[in-house]
């Protein structure tokens, strides 16, 4: 089941499909520490590791997985980064959010807009019941982004990931749709 990945307003920016023109936003995600850790943005950039990143974003939508977007910046129109909408779960009402800015477009609010979009849009149109996401504990920006977006913490959980060959807790935080 192939989806389509549409065009979405998020306040001072804009989420679309990813492009090949995105490249540097992958070439620059890919110089974090973190980003490569916990997502499938090549740890050691090269052009051809880049467009296989492009690649298995279109192929997430194409294949019914969920709906990858960049984050692009409305008034200059510069991409700053990336969030997701993964359906795994869905036929037992909910799905996950996953979200990563780059550096140099930190600080900025374009995670909380995004978040506060997609999370609209997946509750309101495609009629989700239940979306969440996973933070690990330190990651104070990324818990106050989803708390901001309406999420609530939920709960630890103990040695759930792995991330750099180590088992990480993370914090579950959910937002449920309202009838």
């Amino acid at each position: 089941m192939s989806l389509d990945v549409p065009r979405l307003p998020a306040g001072a920016y804009d989420l679309r499909p990813w492009e090949r023109a995105d490249l540097p936003l992958v070439e620059e995600a890919s110089t974090d520490p973190y980003i490569p850790l916990t997502t499938s943005v090549p740890p050691v950039y090269s052009e051809a590791e880049g467009e296989g990143f492009v690649r298995r974003q279109w192929h997430r939508s194409e294949s019914g997985a969920g709906y990858s977007f960049v984050i692009v910046r409305r008034r200059d129109d510069r991409p700053a980064g990336m969030i997701g909408l993964w359906l795994r779960d869905l036929p037992e009402g909910r799905a996950t959010v996953g979200y990563w800015v780059a550096p140099s477009c930190r600080g900025e609010g374009a995670a909380g807009a995004a978040l506060t979009a997609v999370s609209a849009w997946a509750m309101g149109e495609l009629g989700i019941p239940r979306l969440q996401l996973l933070v690990e504990p330190w990651n104070e920006a990324s818990a106050k982004t989803a708390e901001r977006s309406g999420y609530a913490r939920e709960g630890l959980l103990r040695s759930w990931q792995e991330v750099g060959g180590e088992r990480r807790d993370m914090v579950m935080y959910g937002r449920v749709r309202v009838p």
